[in-house]
């Protein structure tokens, strides 16, 4: 029998019909409480024919010591930065993935974020559960600029939201879709140094590579307005820890963020309790609708590549 190791929380905890796929389908499933380091995945390597993974440790220490019988890596979720895409290639291990399958989620919840730091919402929450009738003065979005830095899918949702909430939004993009941006009314900007100049809001829609690690680093952060926000829905590796501990300290932004560069974060981890930040676990594509959708399509994914049909989507 196939022997799946399963790793993401989400799939594990939400129901839905992606837990009847995957007992239809028949595996042995082995399940951990992921996101898993390398040391636990070297513990477990070489016990499984497939791993349906979430953001766990895929070295190339753990894939040679999972091959040969590991197959596959059937990834829950478009992020593939935990995974050493070169040495899977390098290895003839497949890799397979979901796109298209939370962009509504995470554009909903870039918005809550962005909400949550310029109305207070969770300061002034907290203030009145403890019995206090403390009152903020927060900021509106209308009217102010928004750069969009990434025109992918999610991206994308997060313009159309945008323009509802009437910002003007301005795009720094390698990809460029010219009959999305006129239908949007986008403005695209050539660096994005530029665009920060603008920006009264930032948020952040690129993959993590190598190339946009740090990329918001301590002269970007300098450029924006003082009082800017930031929101990451991204990767927290996109931007300098240190650099954007010391903007957020000096006043000069404020930051919403759905990720960190540790998940969990240690106790001491310099974000935590900060004034001006609002963090959530990881959660911006945990919706019941969301999660069935990425769930459905790796289990969809696995069982097609172990039949030898061609998966729905392929990184390697």
């Amino acid at each position: 029998m196939t022997r799946v190791l399963l790793t993401t929380t989400s799939f594990q905890d939400t129901p839905g019909i992606h837990h009847e796929m995957l007992e239809a389908a028949g595996f042995e499933i082995v399940r951990e409480r992921g996101p898993l380091p390398e040391s636990r995945m070297l513990e477990l390597a070489g016990q499984f024919d497939a791993y349906l993974c979430g953001d766990d440790a895929m070295t190339r220490a753990v894939m040679e010591k999972s091959l040969p019988r590991l197959k596959v890596i059937s990834k829950y979720g478009i992020g593939l930065d935990k995974i050493d895409l070169a040495s899977a290639k390098d290895l003839g291990l497949p890799v397979l993935f979901t796109p298209g399958v939370n962009h509504t989620t995470v554009a909903e919840h870039t918005f809550a974020l962005l909400l949550a730091v310029v109305r207070n919402l969770v300061v002034e929450a907290n203030h009145v559960a403890a019995g206090r009738w403390t009152r903020i003065t927060g900021n509106e979005l209308c009217g102010k600029t928004l750069l969009l830095v990434g025109l992918g899918r999610i991206a994308k949702e997060v313009a159309v939201r945008a323009r509802a909430f009437g910002l003007k939004v301005v795009v720094f993009a390698n990809h460029w879709d010219e009959d999305f941006a006129r239908w949007q009314g986008l403005e695209r900007v050539e660096t994005l140094d530029e665009g920060l100049k603008l920006a009264d809001f930032v948020t952040l829609h690129t993959k993590l590579t190598e190339k946009t690690k740090g990329l918001l680093d301590a002269r970007r952060l300098a450029l924006l307005k003082d009082g800017a926000v930031i929101v990451n829905t991204g990767r927290g590796e996109l931007i300098d820890l240190d650099a954007l501990v010391a903007a957020i300290k000096s006043g000069k932004l404020r930051y919403g963020a759905d990720v960190l560069d540790q998940e969990p974060p240690p106790a001491d981890h310099p974000l935590l309790g900060l004034a001006g930040v609002t963090l959530t676990p990881h959660i911006g594509s945990r919706t019941h609708e969301s999660v069935q959708r990425q769930a459905s399509c790796a289990v969809e994914n696995l069982t097609r590549f172990l039949a030898g049909k061609e998966p729905i989507a392929r990184a390697v």
